[in-house]
Order: C-alpha cells, then structure tokens, then sequence
C-alpha cells in the first residue's frame, strides 16, 4: 500500500508493534493490583518533567523519567502509610503533579510551550529512529525481566500476603513494578501523549481479561489485541486524516464494547439453555 512507502508510517507501525508487546504486560500488572489509575497520575506527573526539562534546557525525556522515578518512590510510601486506601496516594500526586506541571509551564517561554503541548497529545507518526531504538531497548528489557520473574510476580500480583509469607520482597517488587511503569510512560508519551498512555497500556489487558482467563493467554491475547488495535488505529488516521493517538485509543475502545457485548450475549444464551 502507498502508506508503506513513506518513512515515518514504517516508523510508526514499528512503534506500534513495539507498543503492543509492552502494553499488555504491564497493563494486566497495574488491573491485577488494581492501580489501573497509577498510570493515567504517572502520565500527567510525566508533564512535569516535561515543562522542568524545557525550563532548564534539558532532554525532556532525562527530567521525565527523573520525576517519575521520584513520583513512584513517593506513591509506594504513601501506599504503606494509607494501606487499604492506595487511591489517595494517587489523588494526592496526580494533583500534586498536575498542579508543577502547570507552574513550571508558566515559566516556559511560548515556542517551548508549544513544544509541550506536542507532548500533551503526541503524534506517533513524528517519531524519528532514535525513539525507535529507545523504546525497543525498553521492549526487550522489559520481556527478559517479566520471562525471569513472572512467577514471582504471579504470587505477588494475587495475594500480597503469601507472597510476603513466602519470603519475596514485596515492597521492593511494588515499587519496581511502579518504576519501571514511569519509565514505559516517558518512553512512550511523546509518541501517544500524556493524555492517552494510559488507556493505550490498560485496554489491551482490559480486553483479553474479556476473552481468557490464564495469567499466561491473557499476556498473549493482550499483544495480538495490541497489534490489531495499533494496526487498525494508524490505517484509520491515516485514511481520515485524524489524530493518530486518539484513532487509536477509540479502536481499543471499540474492540472493548465489542467483546463485552458479546460476552453479554455468550451468557445470556448459556442461562437460556
């Protein structure tokens, strides 16, 4: 096809294959420890880092991840003190977040402000190789890191307690997993936005929890709803001319209503029967 012919569309959809192999894993990671809205408050942290690296003249992506690191360290401190209640360390630092992204930006002169609003909405058909090589050092990283120790993270994700009982470091694994999620985030804002990161990283899992039940298959529906999602997302703006992040997001949520209706209809004929 013709869109196959221009550079930045193979970029995109190499970023998109990228995209999809992480998503899932971290996705089901934050559903099954219900912090689903960690990554929508490390998204709009990540702003932050964006408006502190441009206030003093550094890489945005450098300060991004700085602040991350230092917003997740910060969230699993305030998750012990307000055990039982973790969605008020994430109402705190979302606001806490939003609120320095704001001032910082205030400071910044108005071409970089217009730099910053390229972040707040991204455009993955803008990418140039070098995000490439970034986010694909952080796909392979990331599978050799789940491959090693999904196990315990199986025993950590669905009961916190044995997993303690059975001697794994549970407060380290949290805030590594919390981590490493800040980092995904940083990685893949510019390309998909502050906006939308979260919801392109949860409803991949979202979806396959719909279809299958494994640990295992879930991760493995997951990328092969990732890609469809992704693929479909980028043929659709490129033809209509939308916003790619956006297109992408709303085909993920239409295969999510999909699925749910027809598992609606699979249990309402089986009640029937």
């Amino acid at each position: 096809m013709e869109m196959f012919f221009y550079g930045f569309m193979q970029r995109a959809f190499q970023a998109s294959t990228l995209i999809a192999i992480i998503a899932p894993i971290l996705g089901l990671t934050l559903i099954l420890r219900r912090q689903s809205l960690l990554a929508d408050t490390l998204s709009h942290v990540s702003l932050a880092g964006v408006a502190l690296g441009m206030l003093i003249g550094v890489n945005p992506t450098i300060t991004t991840i700085f602040v991350v690191i230092l917003v997740a360290v910060g969230m699993e401190y305030l998750r012990t003190v307000f055990r039982g209640y973790s969605e008020i360390s994430i109402a705190i630092l979302m606001s806490t977040g939003m609120a320095v992204a704001l001032v910082l930006m205030s400071l910044v002169s108005g071409q970089q402000t217009t730099s910053i609003e390229q972040f707040l909405f991204g455009s993955i058909v803008t990418i140039d190789q070098e995000q490439i090589f970034v986010l694909f050092i952080l796909t392979v990283s990331l599978v050799v890191l789940y491959l090693i120790f999904r196990r315990p993270l199986y025993v950590l994700l669905f009961d916190e307690d044995t997993a303690s009982t059975a001697g794994l470091p549970v407060r380290w694994i949290s805030l590594f997993i919390s981590i490493i999620t800040g980092i995904a985030i940083s990685v893949i804002m510019p390309i998909t936005g502050t906006l939308l990161v979260s919801a392109i990283l949860i409803l991949p899992a979202a979806i396959a929890m719909r279809l299958v039940n494994s640990f295992k298959q879930v991760i493995w529906v997951g990328i092969g709803i990732g890609l469809i999602g992704m693929y479909s997302g980028l043929f659709a703006s490129y033809q209509f001319g939308t916003p790619p992040g956006a297109t992408i997001t709303l085909m993920f949520v239409t295969l999510f209503v999909l699925t749910s209706v027809g598992r609606a209809i699979k249990i309402a004929n089986k009640t029937e029967r």
